[in-house]
């Protein structure tokens, strides 16, 4: 029997993705470094705190963060753990209603709000509608996440940046799959004034082909269209369900893409 596993787009092993909170208008400048070196982020908002204080406003949003991800971050930011059943459901539901009438595309993910969650919540969250959620705890290191619910970043920006950056980069076991996930506020660039570790970060980082830079969601899709495939018994061909492709790795040595709605010979 062939041995076949997957990979990331392209035959890639490794994935790179961040993840900022609140919607702060350092965004503008975070988002631009992003746009410059190739990376691609996640942006939790709080649809019901859009254009208060120093937070984005709603016209910009659908330019500032296209190519990126809106994903949710509950409506007014509570602790979470503490709220009642009934409130949980309107702070995530109306956050969802609010970003999707400005961005026009389901909003499926989000982070926790002061990292507050319990088991009931993540319960709750796919009947909202909720593939994924981000946890602030940071793991330093890049393996894959287990439970897409409770999803713990490799580091927040101000652990150990750029030493893990180059732990990244020298990964070359393609046995594996890797991630580095990052994660923080981009108004702590303006409090730290060190908006020169993004900067480093990104351009070590940025435009490298053995990269596959995405956002959260198109990871989770990404993962979900890999476990969609079916397989012959003898594993000689597979069907691919999804509208995406999905890329293989035969034996050890051949990358095969399998385009959405066909069957491919392995």
């Amino acid at each position: 029997m062939k041995r076949v596993v997957a990979t990331f787009p392209e035959g890639k092993f490794k994935v790179l993705t961040m993840s900022y909170d609140d919607g702060r208008t350092a965004d503008r400048r975070l988002v631009e470094i992003f746009n410059r070196y190739g990376i691609k982020g996640t942006f939790h908002l709080n649809g019901g705190l859009i254009g208060q204080g120093d937070r984005v406003t709603e016209e910009e949003i659908p330019e500032l963060y296209a190519g990126h991800e809106v994903s949710a971050h509950t409506l007014t930011h509570p602790t979470i753990a503490r709220c009642s059943k009934e409130q949980l459901v309107y702070e995530i539901m109306e956050d969802r209603k609010r970003l999707e009438g400005i961005v026009g595309y389901p909003v499926r993910g989000m982070s926790y709000p002061n990292g507050s969650y319990n088991s009931t919540i993540k319960q709750m969250l796919p009947h909202l509608g909720i593939e994924y959620a981000r946890t602030v705890g940071g793991t330093g290191s890049f393996g894959l996440p287990d439970d897409l619910l409770e999803w713990r970043s490799t580091c927040h920006h101000n652990r150990d940046l750029l030493n893990l950056g180059e732990q990244f980069l020298a990964l070359h076991k393609s046995q594996y799959l890797y991630m580095m996930y990052v994660w923080g506020h981009s108004y702590e660039f303006d409090n730290d004034n060190n908006w020169d570790l993004i900067e480093k970060f990104c351009k070590m980082m940025g435009r490298r082909d053995d990269i596959w830079y995405a956002t959260n969601i198109e990871y989770v899709d990404y993962m979900n269209a890999f476990r969609r495939l079916q397989f012959s018994a003898s594993q000689d061909f597979v069907y691919n369900p999804s509208y995406q492709s999905v890329w293989l790795k035969v034996d050890d040595e051949r990358i095969v893409e399998v385009k959405g709605g066909t069957t491919t010979a392995l």
